[in-house]
Parts: C-alpha cells; structure tokens; sequence
C-alpha cells in the first residue's frame, strides 16, 4: 500500500481514525478520539498523509499525521545565550504536538517526511503569525532520539518529558 503525494488536513468523513495504530496507545488515542475535537475547538490541526487506496468503509487510512498549534514559553526556558535578548514575557512558539506514523508504514521515511512538512507548515505560518521557535515533547528516548537528529536541542524538562525546541531562524535555512 503506497500513500498520496500531500498531506490534508484530518477529516472525520474521508480518513480512517480507527485502523490508525503506530503502537503508542497515547498516540493513536488522540488521532482517534481527539484530534477532530481540537480542531472543532480551534486548537490544533491536524494534518494526515492518506494512503492512496480507501478501505472498504470507502475512507483512506491514515499512513502518518503530525498535530500542531500555537503556544508561548518563559523566557527563562531558553539557554542564557538566547534569552538575554529576549523580553520578559512569553515568548510564542509553535507545539509540535503530535507526530506518529502508523506501524503498516514504519521504516520507509515518512517520520522524516512528516517532520519535514510540519516545519513548513509552520514556517509558512509564521510568516503571518511570528514565533521564536518550534517545540516538542518527546513521549520516548526514541522521539528524542529522531528530533535530535533533526537539530533539535534539549529546553526542559516539562510534565515529565524532555522539551526540546528549534529555533525559527534555523527553520529560516531550510525553506529561504
């Protein structure tokens, strides 16, 4: 099974939620239940990558997804070097809330992919809506093991996960 050229935005009546399953119960939770719901309540979005053949309840399933929304850090967050020319309140940043790939389509590079297409995604957003920088919270070593390979640098430690961020300017070189 092979998946569409573009990701889309998640919608409850042509995407498969139900067979979605990158073996992280936490994430397929949220594909399945919250997702819609947060982008009915104007707090994320999610966008999916279908697969190119719809199953037999005639929606695709899902190969990969990545949530993102709009959030803010402390200044105090930021390593020294970064901060002191920062002001003293929060400083908005994107969450990259989400990223998962569904265990049919491991090992074939959509993680990258789908990280890839976040990061423009938001830089095309923060062309209209600034922020400073990117981050994420790492469910497991592994995701912090993945965004540490793309650049991302440790931040915090934030309701029991390692925060890790990517500054703007970074993102800047990739998509100038």
């Amino acid at each position: 099974m092979s998946w569409q050229s573009e990701f889309e935005e998640l919608d409850k009546t042509k995407h498969d939620r139900e067979s979605f399953d990158c073996s992280e119960k936490e994430l397929n939770d949220f594909i399945k239940t919250k997702a819609a719901k947060h982008k009915q309540a104007g707090i994320s979005r999610t966008m999916v990558l279908p697969a190119t053949l719809p199953l037999l309840n005639n929606k695709h399933p899902i190969c990969c997804f990545y949530t993102v929304s709009p959030t803010s850090i402390g200044r105090k967050t930021l390593p020294e070097k970064l901060s002191k020319k920062l002001p003293h309140y929060p400083i908005p940043v994107f969450l990259l809330a989400q990223l998962a790939v569904n265990k049919n389509f491991q090992k074939q590079g959509l993680g990258k992919i789908s990280l890839i297409n976040a990061l423009k995604y938001l830089w095309n957003v923060n062309t209209h809506m600034p922020a400073y920088a990117v981050i994420v919270d790492c469910l497991t070593d592994d995701a912090q093991t993945f965004y540490a390979k793309y650049g991302f640098e440790v931040l915090c430690e934030h309701n029991g996960r390692i925060r890790m961020f990517l500054p703007m300017k970074t993102i800047e070189l990739l998509f100038e």
